[in-house]
């Protein structure tokens, strides 16, 4: 198995935000939440993004962290709509085809294990703050991450995993490689892992016989099959994280 913490990092976990503590303390979740019903109206009536989102968080006096927050989680009645019918459980996955954003869900997975920032948006979708640009480390978290993914998608009937991770991305090339470590060891499923220029694309473009790990909000509104498996691995794995609900009541895990 690749040792990770021979990766150029010595850090086991990424670093939260500073400031976040206050940010998206328990007192500013209602104004979050009415941030987000505000937003989702504004987008329902089209208005142009970043219009809507400076209208919303100069009416609520928002730093640009909590601004991100809220757009995240805020989405249309007609993108709920489209989700909502396209979401599936893992009771849908016998003999089923899944491909994993890869970046998009283990960054989730590792501000969990972190105890970095968890939202949950209308749409019911975990998402977290992380912003890579770009860069990205493999740290003890990311192995813990793989580790957790793989052996919860190896207790389901699922025929075969293709993860997608994105090649300008840094590290892209270790992580397959790590990936493929892990579930040399651990899996019970067939797991592929290919590196391509903009996984994107390729996973709007998933038929009926695929369903696709990820929160990116314009993937779940290319209409394909969907499973929101990072909030399925942290209530199994992590119950005890806090997850801001910010399309509803705040849960208290």
């Amino acid at each position: 198995m690749m040792i990770f913490s021979d990766m150029g990092d010595s850090r086991k976990q990424r670093s939260c935000h500073p400031q976040d503590e206050s940010l998206f303390a328990i007192e500013q979740v209602p104004q979050l939440q009415q941030a987000v019903q505000d937003l989702s109206w504004l987008r329902e009536r089209g208005y142009a993004e970043n219009s809507a989102t400076k209208l919303v968080g100069d009416r609520y006096s928002l730093t640009q962290r909590q601004r991100i927050a809220v757009g995240r989680c805020a989405c249309s009645d007609r993108s709920l709509k489209l989700r909502s019918s396209n979401q599936r459980a893992a009771t849908d996955f016998e003999n089923a085809v899944i491909w994993i954003d890869g970046f998009n869900l283990l960054t989730t997975l590792e501000a969990a294990l972190g105890n970095g920032i968890l939202l949950l948006g209308r749409d019911g979708a975990l998402r977290d703050m992380t912003s890579m640009h770009g860069n990205y480390r493999l740290l003890e978290d990311t192995r813990k991450a793989v580790t957790m993914t793989i052996s919860h998608l190896s207790s389901l009937s699922i025929h075969e995993v293709v993860w997608f991770l994105d090649q300008p991305v840094s590290n892209s090339g270790r992580l397959r490689s790590a990936i493929e470590d892990i579930a040399g060891e651990e899996a019970t499923t067939n797991h592929e892992v290919q590196v391509v220029a903009d996984p994107d694309p390729l996973l709007k473009q998933a038929g009926n016989e695929e369903i696709v790990v990820s929160a990116d909000s314009a993937i779940l509104d290319s209409g394909v099959l969907w499973w929101n498996l990072a909030a399925e691995i942290v209530a199994a794995e992590l119950p005890e994280r806090r997850v801001l609900n910010l399309g509803g009541e705040t849960i208290e895990r």
